[in-house]
């Protein structure tokens, strides 16, 4: 006896193939499309497996999988982030599920549960995780690795799977986020809403600021004088009343979640221009009230959402987690006891010399406490894909480059080459000079993260990398930076097996980070041979 899958209708094209091969291997046997080709349909005929419920509980782009159009796990645990037109209370949640949006999602719904909390540049798609350990067919205890984990999308996934997440940043304040948003999972809405009023009620009957900056003078003297610089003296001072409030709650769980509520408004209510992601100041004053005001908004809206999704899916069942600090270039050596035990590694390298990537989060890690700003500065040096460099580090790196450039892949190794000879026969400036030994040197840092991957997975494991594309010009001649296949080409001389890749159709961010979003972006598939010759 068969079973008919009807397909979400709004999703992408790379997600309608990936929908294909999470269901071929949650329902083996062949899947065949009835009212269409592969490319259109939206009804797909299986044959029916043992456990119907488990096959509906684990598809991620998938609306039903039964006649009577039952919709899936994923289906309704979207559908909470849509709202029901008024707001919840702690009641309506606690009490029924009726109370949650039961109209299905007609978009695509990327912040649901913790993924909505705090705009982040590079962040990936929960939807995309959530099939690709399908697709790599993790079992329930299975391990699951992000070495460069950014916001934490792949942990909130695993967990919520009951897979063993395990995520790793350099970025203190990545991993301060994904810390806040994995944990909040085990959250009731009674507690969230409950912490909520209390915050309501509190900033409702501050006197306002009293002048004491009880929290910025717990920072160093240099960082105080770094923040007057980019903030308003009266923000400052609402800020102050609002930590304090968040600092009054019971447990750190709901205190860090709030920090990260708080951390998601600093940039917009600093004098940091908002369309440009370098160091440039827009001096503007806001109204009495506005920093409170925009913070209950956002505590608001996150509480409404983790609240609606946690209701609906109850706290049993989520998957342990480990984030910690550190190097992916020593991801072996950060985490000993998943060496050869990783079923899957998903992960989002950053793009190559793309983005300032520790500059865009400066004012919460110095807000927050929790990166010096002179920690930063040598922070910044460190982390894979920067683009800041001086010219005696330049000519350090194209030293190792002229070395060691053998390890690289004939075609990468070209690539730095020839951005190198155009713009050294050409005047061109000071960020177009560095070009080609920053190339050089993000290829090998992937080089050595890669090498970590391998070491991590299990014989047999799965690795996928979601790699932006990009391209520069150098010598005023366009070219095109493939990162995906420089990338596979590492790995594959590595010792990983390339087993296809993805091209996936680029959705412009919504965050401040738009503008230098990449237009291409591939999923590079990568196994480790079941046994080492």
């Amino acid at each position: 006896m068969n079973l008919t899958c009807r397909i979400k209708e709004y999703i992408q094209p790379f997600e309608r193939k990936l929908a294909l091969q999470e269901l071929e291997v949650l329902a083996p046997g062949g899947v065949r499309p009835i009212d269409g080709d592969a490319a259109t349909a939206t009804i797909f005929e299986v044959a029916r497996p043992a456990n119907v419920q488990a096959l509906s509980d684990a598809l991620t782009y998938w609306e039903s999988v039964d006649a009577a159009g039952t919709p899936t796990v994923q289906v309704r645990r979207e559908a909470t982030s849509l709202g029901t037109g008024q707001a919840l209370s702690a009641d309506d949640l606690f009490h029924s599920k009726q109370a949650l949006p039961l109209k299905r999602p007609k978009k695509r719904c990327l912040r649901y549960a913790t993924h909505g909390m705090h705009e982040y540049r590079g962040k990936f798609f929960p939807q995309l995780v959530r099939a690709l350990m399908n697709i790599a067919q993790v079992p329930r205890q299975g391990i699951v690795v992000d070495p460069m984990c950014g916001s934490g999308t792949t942990l909130v996934e695993a967990r919520l799977e009951g897979r063993h997440a395990y995520g790793l940043d350099m970025n203190p304040l990545s991993v301060f986020i994904s810390d806040a948003k994995c944990r909040a999972l085990s959250l009731t809405p009674r507690t969230l809403f409950g912490a909520l009023a209390k915050l309501q009620a509190d900033l409702a009957n501050s006197t306002g600021p009293c002048g004491t900056r009880q929290h910025i003078s717990t920072l160093s003297q240099h960082d105080q004088e770094y923040l007057e610089r980019w903030f308003a003296p009266t923000t400052l001072d609402e800020l102050d009343v609002v930590h304090a409030s968040v600092s009054s709650l019971k447990t750190a769980t709901l205190r860090d979640f709030y920090l990260v509520c708080l951390s998601n408004l600093l940039r917009d209510v600093s004098w940091q221009n908002k369309d440009d992601l370098r160091i440039r100041r827009k001096v503007e004053e806001l109204p009495p009230g506005e920093v409170t005001r925009r913070f209950l908004h956002e505590a608001s809206r996150s509480t409404q959402v983790v609240g609606a999704f946690v209701a609906e899916r109850g706290g049993a069942g989520l998957g342990p987690y480990a984030v910690i600090e550190a190097d992916a270039r020593e991801a072996d050596l950060a985490m000993p006891h998943v060496v050869e035990r990783a079923d899957v590694v998903i992960t989002s390298p950053p793009y190559a010399t793309a983005l300032p990537y520790l500059d865009t989060d400066r004012l919460s890690l110095i807000y927050l406490g929790l990166l010096t700003r002179a920690g930063h500065r040598k922070r910044d040096l460190l982390m894979i894909g920067n683009r800041e460099i001086t010219t005696g580090t330049r000519r350090d790196y194209w030293k190792r480059f002229e070395s060691d450039g053998n390890l690289l892949p004939d075609n990468t190794r070209k690539l730095i080459e020839r951005i190198h000879e155009l713009n050294d026969v050409h005047y061109v400036g000071f960020r177009r000079r560095n070009l080609a030994a920053l190339l050089s040197k993000y290829f090998f840092d992937m080089y050595d993260v890669i090498e970590r991957i391998l070491k991590l997975l299990k014989p047999g494991g799965t690795a996928f990398l979601v790699v932006g594309n990009n391209r520069t010009v150098a010598g005023g001649v366009p070219l095109e930076i493939s990162t995906a296949q420089h990338l596979t080409e590492i790995a594959e001389g590595a010792g990983l097996v390339p087993t296809g890749g993805l091209s996936m159709d680029m959705l412009l961010s919504r965050d401040v980070f738009r503008k230098n979003a990449m237009n291409s972006e591939q999923i590079v598939a990568l196994r480790k041979p079941s046994s080492q010759k």
